[in-house]
């Protein structure tokens, strides 16, 4: 007759051929149950409800979630659409909090990885372990009615005026002049330049200073940032003269390094009004020194030899100095960096380390740019002392006072059309160009068409440039065509129109060129040419900077749209070059310095300045 049906079920399902194995009671197994067993033996599904949840239920919990787990094999009938609906919202939501956090330790490592951990430390420092723990002192304090008021004070100030503050025991914001304790005779010489009131920079900045305190300062292009730093070292090379005179071979007790030529001699002639009008009030002689390229070292060394106060320098003709024996920083207590990260990105950083061996003892360091990203804020917090960090606006914000066209230029077209973009606005007006050749061409091109123009780049020498720069900023010209030496701090009046007629290939480049118009205060307009030369994480920057400023953005731009603009709500963009319109994980220009340092490997450049450590 064969095999009762349950024995026969028996033998199919555990295999067992024993008679005396088969006698044994085997529960019935329900088919469903029978078939997923079985693909899960064949590893085709995985079980997806833990053995552990059923652990002390009773039976008939156990019934129902049995229940509970066929059903969740079909549809769920009993739940309606709208619940199902907010469940699923729910774990779309917690995956993307999780790729988000995913994102984020992925740019905390490269940040890390490429993180200059003590540029701004010199070489003798690093090997002794000399680490300074406290701020140098100063004889300056604020009134005594400003210390006397309470820390909400302070801040609804800085609230007030969007100043953003890291830092220790960061000194009271200052609202006048006359409390930072200036001479009156420095007092009517900004008042002769109308300056009256501190801009929210100064505020903050130049009370931290005078305090002794290592300094950050961050502000979008034309917020009187040179001040903060022009001041302070006036005040305290004026206090060391009174207490005792420099001699000759003495000094510089205050170092500005700046990275092109034209601001160095632009700050210098800065230093220099104000120390004349203390001059002519009666006060002691403040000596200040310009070491520049392009121009004979002999005016220096005739300065250096009555004894020097203040220097202000390019790199290049500083590491010359101080190779030579020329001028020494036994004494200097100041040492100031003017567009800082610009210095960096121009290759100067093994100059800036060499130049910090040469010191002998503690400085007060301050670091000053309208683009200073994470990169360059994280290591120069951990060579600073006690750093005070002063912010306003974003790091790399383009400036509010100015509007922002951007056209779309067929590469042909660009020199006819600069015509048509010179009659927006009255001049002075400036172009920019990428190369030099662009910028002789349009130079040559103005000329014919009888547009008083001139022409800077770095291939003219500097007389040529002085005398077109002078002659730009007194208006007897009427249009400066100029590569990036002029975007770099430079401070032209009344500039009514900043024309690119190319996108540069940094956004930050964008950011300092444009804000040759709509300084202090006053209404500037920037125009740029783009087509399809320009590389397309320029363009994602550009667009994100344009939303950011409140900007119209032209529809080709805001068609383009890259993988990472989903992180676009995590903050201020890329931590590495500052661009808003991508991430470190994809930076460009990370990219290639990496590249860049990969080639150089097993190579030995016995030309470099480093040549002795051969």
């Amino acid at each position: 007759m064969g095999d009762p049906p349950l024995k026969k079920y028996r033998k199919e399902f555990d295999g067992s051929e024993n008679e005396e194995d088969n006698d044994k009671f085997v529960p019935y197994v329900p088919v469903r149950e029978r078939k997923k067993q079985q693909l899960l033996k064949m590893g085709r599904i995985v079980q997806l409800t833990a053995e552990a949840s059923n652990v002390g239920k009773s039976s008939s919990e156990n019934e129902h979630d049995e229940e509970g787990n066929e059903e969740s094999w079909g549809r769920k009938f009993n739940i309606s659409l709208l619940d199902q609906h907010t469940e699923l919202k729910k774990i779309a939501e917690a995956k993307k909090i999780s790729a988000v956090e995913k994102q984020l330790k992925e740019e905390e490592k490269i940040l890390e990885s490429v993180a200059e951990k003590k540029a701004l430390m010199g070489v003798a420092e690093l090997a002794k372990g000399i680490q300074y723990e406290d701020p140098i002192k100063t004889s300056w304090t604020p009134p005594r009615y400003i210390l006397s008021k309470p820390e909400s004070r302070h801040e609804k100030i800085r609230e007030k005026l969007r100043i953003l503050t890291e830092g220790e025991n960061v000194p009271p914001p200052l609202c006048e002049f006359r409390e930072m304790k200036l001479p009156k005779v420095i007092l009517s010489a900004m008042a002769k330049r109308n300056i009256k009131k501190p801009s929210p920079i100064q505020v903050q900045g130049i009370p931290a200073v005078l305090a002794g305190r290592d300094l950050i300062g961050i502000a979008f292009t034309g917020s009187g940032k040179t001040l903060v730093f022009v001041l302070p070292i006036i005040m305290f090379s004026l206090e060391q003269e009174l207490r005792l005179p420099f001699v000759s071979r003495e000094g510089p007790y205050g170092l500005i390094i700046c990275p092109s030529r034209e601001l160095a001699k632009q700050t210098h002639d800065i230093i220099q009004y104000y120390c004349r009008h203390l001059q002519e009030a009666g006060m002691p002689d403040i000596r200040t020194v310009l070491a520049i390229g392009g121009v004979p070292v002999n005016d220096a060394i005739a300065i250096i030899q009555q004894g020097a106060h203040i220097m202000v320098a390019t790199p290049g003709r500083l590491m010359d100095m101080l190779d030579k024996k020329l001028v020494n920083l036994d004494v200097c207590r100041y040492l100031c960096m003017d567009e800082a990260d610009r210095m960096i990105d121009m290759g100067f950083e093994e100059d800036v380390r060499t130049i910090f061996s040469y010191f002998k003892g503690q400085r007060q360091t301050l670091l000053f740019s309208a683009t200073m990203p994470k990169k360059i804020q994280n290591f120069a917090k951990s060579a600073l002392v006690k750093p005070v960090t002063i912010n306003v606006g974003r790091a790399g914000a383009a400036s509010m006072n100015v509007t922002q066209d951007v056209e779309y230029v067929k590469q042909e077209a660009k020199v006819v059309y600069l015509l048509e973009c010179l009659q927006k606005t009255s001049p002075p007006v400036l172009i920019f160009a990428e190369k030099k050749q662009d910028v002789d061409a349009i130079h040559e091109y103005l000329l014919l068409k009888g547009v008083e123009a001139v022409a800077i780049h770095g291939g003219k020498d500097q007389d040529e440039r002085y005398r077109s720069v002078e002659a730009f900023r007194n208006q007897e010209k009427d249009v400066l065509v100029a590569t990036d030496v002029a975007s770099k701090g430079l401070d032209f009046p009344d500039v009514q129109h900043v024309i690119n007629y190319d996108m540069p290939d940094d956004i930050e480049n964008y950011v300092h060129r444009i804000g040759r118009t709509g300084r202090s205060g006053s209404k500037g307009l920037a125009t740029t040419f783009i087509n399809k030369a320009t590389e397309q994480y320029v363009l994602l920057d550009l667009k994100h900077l344009l939303i950011e400023a409140k900007q119209k953005v032209p529809p080709f731009l805001g068609e383009l749209c890259s993988e990472t603009e989903k992180y676009a709500d995590l903050g201020d963009g890329c931590s590495y070059c500052g661009g808003l319109g991508h991430r470190i994980t994809e930076c460009p220009k990370l990219e290639a310095i990496q590249n860049k340092q990969v080639s150089n490997i097993g190579r030995r450049d016995y030309l470099s300045n480093t040549a002795a450590d051969y």
